[in-house]
């Protein structure tokens, strides 16, 4: 969901984040304006976000990667010149050969659009149009309007039933956590700042309560929605947030052990680690976000092994 303009504070120094412009829905309803269909839509992705990273879950999860087409664009993102996500030879936008940055897609809804460019985008490849650009919304329209087209139609990560608490936990979550981290590295004040980090880490520390009783944050049998929108920041977490956010009071993969092993888990579904380049995500931060990061130096590390044993099957028996 990064802008390509430098991120905005207001005067105390807080973080702002804009709100998405293009807010339509995908329903499975004859009378819908975008009806789900087989190779109609693509998915505009950027492999180091991670709002765009949970569309890309939401899409292999479900099975609908045989009906709804992905691209990712470059990792850099040139804040500095207001250029945005990028096109290139390495990756290049399959449907629109000649668009050399992702604003040309947004100028395909409004030829003098000037706004906020952002990731993910879902377009409709039938009508050239931007259908939705807000994360929590996309995945809301994989999880469930296109369950007769899915290969995992029976998996439902906003059951009816859950609905409530899932709700409750992402309003937590998003602020203090996938949001908070943010706030923490974008902070133009020590106060701002230091709300920021009391935020993450007291969230953190939430979760890793809930998980050392039960395997998933919803529901101890089955993954849901909330599970995939925690999962996309926690992953970053180690590898970014901690040095380059300062979010240094403590590490996933050293304090938290029912955090790690939730993290591993859900890394380890099938076709899950396939959405993950680590090397991409530190690229992205470290070498775009100059403003914080001034040499554009890449870590080398720090080396954790995802593929270890998450050891959280013995919780569901509870």
């Amino acid at each position: 969901m990064a802008d390509t303009k430098n991120p905005i504070t207001n005067v105390k120094g807080e973080f702002i984040r804009g709100v998405t412009a293009f807010r339509n829905w995908i329903k499975d309803e004859p009378s819908a304006e975008y009806q789900p269909e087989a190779n109609r839509y693509h998915l505009y992705v950027a492999l180091a976000c991670p709002w765009a990273h949970r569309t890309l879950v939401l899409l292999k999860l479900k099975g609908l990667d045989h009906v709804i087409s992905y691209s990712t664009v470059d990792t850099l993102l040139e804040f500095e010149k207001g250029c945005g996500w990028a096109f290139g030879e390495k990756y290049p936008d399959p449907h629109h050969p000649t668009f050399t940055h992702l604003k040309d897609v947004y100028k395909l809804n409004e030829s003098d659009y000037n706004g906020r460019v952002t990731v993910p985008v879902l377009f409709d490849l039938k009508t050239q149009k931007i259908v939705n650009n807000e994360s929590s919304e996309i995945i809301r329209m994989l999880n469930s309007e296109f369950n007769k087209l899915a290969r995992h139609p029976d998996l439902d990560l906003y059951p009816e039933s859950l609905r409530s608490r899932i709700d409750e936990l992402n309003e937590q979550v998003y602020p203090k956590l996938n949001n908070g981290v943010y706030r923490a590295g974008f902070a133009k004040s020590q106060e701002a700042y230091n709300n920021a980090y009391e935020d993450v880490f007291s969230m953190l520390d939430i979760l890793e309560n809930i998980l050392s009783k039960q395997r998933y944050l919803i529901d101890n049998k089955q993954i849901t929605e909330a599970d995939v929108r925690a999962w996309t920041t926690l992953l970053r977490f180690d590898p970014v947030y901690v040095t380059h956010f300062k979010c240094n009071k403590k590490m996933i993969s050293k304090d938290y052990p029912n955090l790690f092993g939730f993290v591993r888990e859900i890394y380890q579904i099938d076709d899950i680690k396939e959405t993950v380049n680590l090397d991409e995500i530190k690229k992205h931060y470290f070498a775009s976000h100059l403003m914080i990061n001034p040499t554009g130096i890449i870590p080398r590390g720090p080396e954790i092994n995802y593929d270890l044993p998450h050891g959280r099957d013995h919780l569901q028996q509870k």
